[in-house]
C-alpha cells in the first residue's frame, strides 16, 4: 500500500516528537520548574515540590499508569515509520511472572519502547492476561514533571525495589522488560554490528531466582541500523568523557547521525522477537552456582533465538552474535 505525503509527514513528526522528548524534555522540565521559582508564579513549583516529596516513592511502587497515554494515535504513526513488528514464538502463562531481557540496547531502544511500552505492536493481543512494564534508568524518575509523564506511559525504574514490587505485589501475569546491556551496550551500537553485553550482567538472573520469575530472551533485529554513531577510540578524550558521564549519571551520551536532519533514524524495519521462557525456580537466597547455571541457560537461549531468526529478519546467514 502506497503511503501518502500526509502519512509520511505524520510518521516523521511522530518519531521526531519522541526523539525530542527522549533528548530534551527532562532538561526542559528542570529549567521550567527552576525558572518559575523566580517569577510571580513561584507558588506553583513550590506546591509541586511539596507534592514531589510526598510522592517520591511512587515510581518504586508501580507508578501511575494511564492506559490512554499508551494508546495515543501518534504511536501508530511512530510504529509505521520504521516499521516495527512484534513476533511471538511461545506462550506466556498469565499465572506466572516473567523477566524479559531485551537486546540489543541500540541508541534509544526503539524496539523495546514500541513493543513493550505502548500499545501499537499488539503485545496485549499476543499475550493475553499479561501486564508488561518496561524498566528504564531510575534517575529519570527524579526529574520534576518528566517523572509524571514517564509513569503515565507505564515506565518503571530499573531498580531492585521497583522490580521487586512488580514481581511480588501485583500477583501473577507480570512481564518486566529490562534492556540488559544498558549504557555500555549503547556505545557498542553500530550498523552491521550485533554486540550484546551480557556475560557479566547477572543481577537480572538473581532477581528472577529470588521471585521465581521465568526468564525470556528478546532480540530486536534492526535496532543497531537506525543511526550511525560517532565512535571514540578507547583511551581518547571523547571516550573518557563518555565513560565519566556514564559513571556519574548512569547513561552514556552518544553522538549519532540519523537520516533526515541528522536526527530522524533511518527507516529500517525492526522485528522484536520474543523467545521461549526459561523455567526458573524460586530461591530466597540463590547460590552463585544457581545464578551461573541459569545465566548460561539464558545466554544459550539468546544465541539460539538470534541464529534461528536472523535470516527471516533481514540478516545474512554469516552474521554472528558477539556476546561480551
Amino acid at each position: 500500500m502506497t503511503k501518502t505525503q500526509r502519512k509520511y509527514f505524520l510518521e516523521a513528526s511522530s518519531v521526531l516528537q519522541w526523539i525530542l522528548t527522549f533528548l530534551f524534555l527532562g532538561v526542559t522540565c528542570i529549567m521550567l520548574m527552576v525558572g518559575l521559582m523566580f517569577t510571580s508564579l513561584w507558588l506553583l513549583p513550590t506546591l509541586y515540590f511539596i507534592w514531589l516529596v510526598i510522592d517520591w516513592q511512587t515510581p518504586e511502587k508501580g507508578g501511575r499508569r494511564k492506559p490512554s497515554v499508551r494508546k495515543w494515535k501518534v504511536w501508530e504513526h511512530y510504529r509505521d515509520y520504521f516499521p516495527i513488528k512484534l513476533v511471538k514464538t511461545a506462550e506466556l502463562n498469565p499465572n506466572k511472572n516473567y523477566i524479559l531481557g531485551c537486546h540489543p540496547h541500540g541508541i534509544m531502544s526503539v524496539g523495546a519502547f514500541a513493543c513493550f511500552n505502548i500499545e501499537c505492536c499488539g503485545f496485549s493481543e499476543a499475550f493475553p492476561g499479561m501486564r508488561v512494564s518496561l524498566a528504564i534508568l531510575a534517575g529519570l524518575f527524579r526529574i520534576p514533571l518528566f517523572r509524571d509523564y514517564l509513569m503515565a506511559a507505564g515506565l518503571c525504574p530499573v531498580s531492585r525495589p521497583s522490580l521487586g514490587h512488580l514481581l511480588s505485589k501485583h500477583g501473577t501475569g507480570n512481564a518486566v522488560v529490562i534492556v540488559i546491556g544498558g549504557a555500555a551496550e549503547s556505545l557498542a551500537s553500530h550498523p552491521e554490528a550485533q554486540t550484546v553485553i551480557v556475560k557479566q550482567r547477572k543481577g537480572f538472573v538473581r532477581l528472577a531466582l529470588e521471585y521465581g520469575a521465568d526468564l525470556v530472551p528478546v532480540y530486536s533485529f534492526g535496532e543497531t541500523e537506525l543511526f550511525h554513531q560517532v565512535t571514540f577510540s578507547e583511551g581518547s578524550l571523547g571516550r573518557r568523557l563518555q565513560d565519566l558521564f556514564k559513571k556519574v549519571m548512569g547513561f552514556a551520551p552518544c553522538l549519532f547521525i540519523g537520516d533526515r536532519w541528522a536526527v530522524l533514524p533511518y527507516r529500517t524495519p525492526i522485528t522484536t522477537v520474543v523467545g521461549h521462557p526459561i523455567s526458573v525456580p524460586e530461591r530466597v537466597t540463590p547460590t552463585e552456582e544457581e545464578v551461573d547455571h541459569y545465566h548460561k541457560l539464558y545466554m544459550d537461549a539468546l544465541s539460539n533465538l538470534f541464529h534461528e531468526h536472523k535470516v527471516s529478519c533481514g540478516l545474512s546467514e554469516s552474521h554472528k552474535l558477539c556476546l561480551m
